[in-house]
């Protein structure tokens, strides 16, 4: 199963984000451990800089801008 990490302050990129891992998952019957990181301090161990920032099982994978559905698909099929 793979842990996805959505890192951000809760602002609507950030949501948007979340929610679309979330859809895709479903779309796909993938079983995915999906988290939302909102602490300051959390994100900046994780070397997020821009955010929204996506981790996939411990690697940076996006950041920066809401991926698109296709990004997202093809990030969780890696």
């Amino acid at each position: 199963m793979k842990t996805v990490k959505i890192f951000g302050s809760g602002c609507c990129n950030c949501e948007t984000t979340f929610h679309r891992f979330e859809e895709q998952a479903k779309a796909k019957n993938m079983t995915i451990q999906l988290e939302k990181v909102t602490d300051i301090e959390q994100i900046m161990e994780a070397g997020i800089l821009a955010t929204p920032g996506v981790m996939i099982d411990g690697k940076i994978k996006h950041t920066g801008s809401v991926p698109d559905m296709e990004t997202v698909t093809r990030l969780l099929a890696e």
